[in-house]
């Protein structure tokens, strides 16, 4: 089962005992005014879309205590931005090495997490229109959006069946979507409407078309 609402989920959080998830796999606001488009430049072309303001700051200590509280185990994308609002250090982080050849786009994305294991890498490139799987291109609807394949990734490494997933900053829906695809339970949080409204139709949409595919065979 997906849960997905369209609320702050610091009020989301707060509804949930301790411990509750079994992996949360999250990818908060950075705090580098990225909400308009990524990249630009004379090496990229920059993404564009409607400057929200949502990118102003990363998300307090409070909203990582929060997210500790209620979840056993975390993947945070973009720590190195806000490591001292987490702070615990960790052996274990996930390198996404986005491919991305010669431009001014960032090489690789970071994720701590809470595990006790070596550090791993994920290569899948997405750089603007070039994507590791062009066969099942995705339409980017976040400026920020990972793919798919990311998510799914790190289910089958740091997941275990029957886990509940949680994402408190839903996006693009690509974890959800992961989620539904791979049978896990997830609850997600997304406080932008236009962004639920668009994920959420994404979402729904891929779910509809596994039950037919599921319906046909």
């Amino acid at each position: 089962m997906i849960e997905y609402y369209n609320e702050d989920c610091m009020i989301g959080m707060a509804r949930y005992p301790d411990k509750h998830f079994d992996l949360a796999i999250v990818d908060p606001p950075y705090g580098i005014g990225i909400d308009g488009g990524i990249g630009g430049g004379v090496k990229a072309k920059k993404s564009s879309f409607v400057k929200k303001g949502w990118d102003k700051e990363c998300p307090s200590k409070h909203y990582f205590d929060e997210l500790l509280r209620i979840s056993k185990n975390q993947i945070i994308f973009g720590a190195n931005h806000f490591i001292s609002n987490i702070p615990i250090n960790s052996r274990c982080w996930i390198v996404w090495d986005k491919l991305n050849g010669k431009n001014n786009f960032a090489d690789c994305e970071l994720a701590w997490t809470s595990f006790q294991s070596s550090v791993r890498k994920f290569a899948y490139k997405w750089q603007g229109m070039l994507q590791g799987d062009m066969k099942n291109k995705e339409h980017k609807i976040h400026p920020t959006q990972k793919p798919v394949a990311l998510y799914k990734w790190i289910l089958k490494n740091y997941a275990k069946p029957g886990d509940l997933i949680l994402d408190t900053h839903v996006g693009s829906a690509s974890s959800l979507i992961a989620c539904y695809d791979m049978g896990f339970n997830a609850v997600g949080f997304e406080i932008d409407p236009d962004y639920y409204a668009a994920s959420k139709k994404r979402l729904e949409s891929f779910m509809a078309q596994i039950r037919l595919e599921e319906v046909m065979e």
